[in-house]
């Protein structure tokens, strides 16, 4: 039997957290071993199809968007060419899709919360390259539901030259999960959002 993780948490604090309702003394810095390990994007499981099942849950779940507007939703959002990172020390190297891969190390540099039009808010932890291959980032910026120091189990990652053009981001957020799970996993995963 697999058992499901519902990352909302075992306590009512962990779940209103995940859900984007926090306090400021709330958040914690983390460090980059919170992300650490051997990632994969989902942006190829949503253009194969394999995600279909979890836009047909939210569809059957939800009074404005129906089937079609959760994959155009996923689509504009999981966008990417960077199909696997690999987080280690301070390190991360990007494996893009055209077989390219590049490497640089990054150090903490503070985190950002955000306050969306739904009412509820972010935190986003941000990393700044210091030294590596130019054609990595300057900065990368983690969103994961998570405002202290834990374990990720999954992320939506921001990158680019520019910091504030990062953080006014909202509409695409690549998505990385664990690289062992296959598109059953992911599908169960998400199922349990």
């Amino acid at each position: 039997m697999v058992e499901i993780d519902d990352h909302h948490g075992h306590d009512e604090t962990t779940r209103r957290i995940y859900r984007g309702f926090f306090y400021n003394d709330e958040i914690g810095d983390r460090d980059l071993s919170d992300w650490e390990g051997d990632w994969q994007s989902v942006y190829p499981y949503l253009q194969s199809g394999d995600l279909d099942e979890v836009f047909e849950a939210k569809a059957a779940e939800s009074d404005t968007m129906d089937f079609d507007d959760y994959v155009e939703y996923y689509d504009i959002g999981y966008e990417t060419d960077v199909d696997r990172i690999v987080i280690e020390d301070d390190s991360f190297t990007f494996y893009y899709q055209d077989g390219n891969d590049y490497t640089a190390e990054y150090e903490y540099d503070g985190y950002e919360v955000l306050n969306y039009q739904r009412g509820n808010r972010g935190v986003r932890f941000i990393f700044s390259r210091v030294e590596g291959s130019e054609e990595m980032p300057q900065y990368i910026q983690f969103s994961d539901h998570i405002i202290s120091p834990n374990e990720s189990d999954h992320f939506h990652l921001y990158w680019g030259d520019d910091h504030d053009e990062l953080i006014d981001e909202v509409t695409n957020w690549p998505t990385y999960y664990p690289s062992e799970l296959d598109s059953e996993g992911l599908v169960q995963d998400m199922l349990a959002h």
